[in-house]
């Protein structure tokens, strides 16, 4: 079973720091080894900050064994991931590796 949890609508260097610290939030919430769903379908402004965001979260999940993805990428938000290379790191089911 996986939990979905909205992205904000704004991910930029000026609201980071409060998403980071919602969302790593409601993923402790979340138990150990939870399939975690971040969705993106509502966010309207970003830029390399919320990437940056976005791969926090990843390495988070992993920390709690959970399996992390982003789904419901706007075009923009997907190009800017592509761009930087990250859009495979978030764009699938990700695992973590086992140490």
């Amino acid at each position: 079973m996986s939990h979905t949890i909205a992205l904000a609508p704004v991910l930029t260097a000026d609201t980071v720091v409060a998403a980071q610290a919602q969302l790593l939030h409601s993923m402790q919430a979340q138990p150990e080894g939870a399939h975690i769903v971040l969705d993106a379908s509502g966010v309207q402004s970003f830029d390399s900050a919320g990437l940056a965001l976005l791969l926090a979260c990843l390495r988070a999940a992993h920390a709690r064994q959970q399996s992390l993805r982003v789904q419901g990428w706007t075009s923009s938000l997907q190009s800017l991931a592509q761009v930087y290379g990250v859009m495979p790191l978030l764009d699938t089911a990700v695992a973590p590796q086992a140490a």
